[in-house]
């Protein structure tokens, strides 16, 4: 309340400026470095989920899937700071002296590009899981219909299979979109962490889950930057919340459509 009361909302939602000790507090940059990360992260999960989903799914021999499946799993299991140890470890180097260099002059390889890869790893379990699930829901009737027809795998697969599981894809997208805003630790450690506007992929940025675990500790005692900092506690929540929201939706029409 006292953020609200003293900066109109407009001015905290699209502003740059940061200076926290002068009562400015634009969390502009620190949304769009949410966007970014999160965005790189399904751009680069989504495609990779779906082909391993529809392979152990549709084609894999029934002792390939039960010994896949079990280690995906337990992706989800790993801590989020290994993730971010190994982030630091392995893509940083990767991003600074292999990727970066054919594209920027310098590049710490502290960027949302970082986060992209470090989050795709870590949501890569829930959007097979999910998917799987949802490819399993589709009566074999309709493969059997299909295939009897003279189609191939590959087109009841297509024609079928995806075009009746759109709804319970679209719920794993927003699950996992929900799983990487809320994502804190393994972000913080390979984003580098500047109230910036990333202008690349190789630049670095502050996502809101950053800024609130980095923060919050320490400025309790500046009523003003606390108070900034539930905002943005707030935001976020507010944006999660929203997210989940639509996934249940499209999971209920799901399930109602099913029976």
């Amino acid at each position: 309340m006292p953020i609200l009361n003293s900066t109109s909302l407009y001015n905290l939602l699209f502003s740059s400026e940061w200076k926290p000790f002068k009562e400015a507090f634009g969390f502009y940059p620190f949304i769009v470095g949410t966007l970014w990360v999160t965005a790189i992260s399904i751009i680069i999960a989504l495609p990779l989920s779906m082909l391993t989903a529809i392979y152990l799914s549709e084609y894999a021999h029934i002792r390939i899937r039960k010994l896949v499946l079990p280690l995906i799993e337990l992706l989800s299991g790993i801590p989020p700071v290994l993730y971010g140890v190994w982030g630091v470890l392995v893509i940083i180097p990767l991003i600074q002296d292999h990727i970066a260099p054919h594209f920027v002059e310098f590049t710490t390889g502290y960027s949302v590009l970082a986060g992209g890869i470090v989050l795709a790893i870590m949501i890569f379990p829930l959007i097979i899981s999910i998917v799987i699930e949802v490819f399993d829901n589709v009566p074999q009737d309709l493969r059997n219909a299909s295939l009897s027809l003279g189609a191939t795998q590959w087109q009841t697969t297509k024609k079928v299979v995806l075009r009746k599981s759109t709804d319970g894809i679209v719920a794993a997208v927003v699950l996992a979109i929900s799983r990487a805003f809320g994502e804190t630790i393994a972000v913080l450690m390979v984003c580098g962490n500047l109230a910036q506007v990333p202008q690349s992929l190789f630049d670095s940025a502050y996502p809101l889950p950053a800024l609130i675990a980095n923060n919050y500790g320490e400025m309790m005692s500046i009523p003003m930057y606390d108070s900034a900092l539930m905002f943005a506690a707030l935001l976020l929540f507010v944006i999660i919340f929203l997210f989940n929201a639509i996934s249940r939706i499209i999971l209920y029409r799901i399930e109602k459509r099913n029976n």
